[in-house]
């Protein structure tokens, strides 16, 4: 039960009117935060790791604990490879374990962005019981290696967002919609909340059978991820907001206790403040108790 693809999760998020969080980590430490979140709130987790930490910690490594902590989790987790632009990377991390991947060729043509992201399919679809998911249009901001200008962004069309999942046969489907990787300039970013629903209309009307997924979870109002779950949105990605947790509880705790020469202690103090900001992350999603 407990190793699972997002697929199968996702579906029934969706179903639910709730959405799980996808949260990204670097180390050992925030992965712990951030399992114990949820099996604290009983929610169905997805761990996702950027290509940078995947690469430094090694794809087998990450696997490997994954595996071990989800083995004896009474929820079920995936391990997401989150914006690859590099498809042999992609099919080495399937390989090795994943769960999900994500074939990132969002900033390529409308058609090599569909050739690249249907060979991730075809290949994981053999190779197990591995979930994949795809984008289109851009989302702007930073997020591993992947950079785009505010001003290069493009949001996803609807009508060619039918054409692309069906021509992929994609899992999983990112729409671009206005959110944006890092952090919020503006109190009030601009999302289209009309676009992902008529999105998700097209795509799921009827039964659902392509949950959708919303990048730039970090510093979006609570009322914007609640009409986002209701207009379509299962999977909410957060990153920049882990980060900045576990540099901050370390940078307080080492300030507070200059004489004092304990990582454990350290990794404690940022362990738990991922694990806090995780909860309040499951609340918002309403995937509490889901488990």
């Amino acid at each position: 039960m407990s190793i699972v693809n997002a697929k199968e999760i996702l579906i029934q998020a969706a179903k639910g009117k709730y959405a799980i969080g996808a949260f990204n980590i670097t180390d050992l430490i925030q992965l712990e935060g951030v399992v114990d979140a949820a099996v604290e709130k009983k929610s169905p987790l997805i761990i996702q790791t950027s290509v940078k930490p995947s690469k430094f910690l090694g794809a087998n490594v990450m696997v490997a604990i994954y595996k071990t902590i989800a083995a004896s989790a009474p929820i079920p987790i995936c391990l997401h490879l989150d914006h690859c632009t590099e498809v042999d990377y992609c099919k080495k991390c399937a390989d090795t374990g994943y769960t999900n991947i994500m074939i990132d060729a969002s900033k390529q043509t409308f058609e090599e962005n569909i050739r690249q992201t249907k060979e991730i399919v075809d290949y994981c679809h053999k190779v197990g019981d591995i979930s994949v998911e795809g984008e289109l249009g851009t989302v702007s901001g930073v997020e591993d290696q992947v950079k785009v200008a505010e001003n290069e962004a493009a949001l996803a069309n609807p009508t060619q967002s039918v054409v692309f999942v069906e021509r992929t046969g994609l899992d999983l489907f990112a729409p671009a919609i206005g959110p944006a990787h890092g952090v919020y300039k503006t109190k009030n970013p601009k999302v289209d909340f009309d676009r992902l629903a008529r999105i998700n209309q097209l795509l799921n009307g009827k039964t659902i059978k392509t949950p959708l997924v919303v990048h730039g979870g970090t510093g979006l109002p609570e009322d914007y991820i609640q009409k986002l779950i209701a207009a379509g949105g299962a999977k909410f990605n957060v990153s920049t907001e882990l980060k900045r947790t576990l540099i901050d509880a370390k940078y307080e705790y080492i300030t507070a206790n200059r004489e004092e020469y304990d990582p454990g202690k350290v990794d404690v103090a940022a362990r738990d403040a991922i694990r806090k900001a995780v909860r309040h992350w499951i609340d918002m999603l309403g995937s509490a108790g889901k488990a």
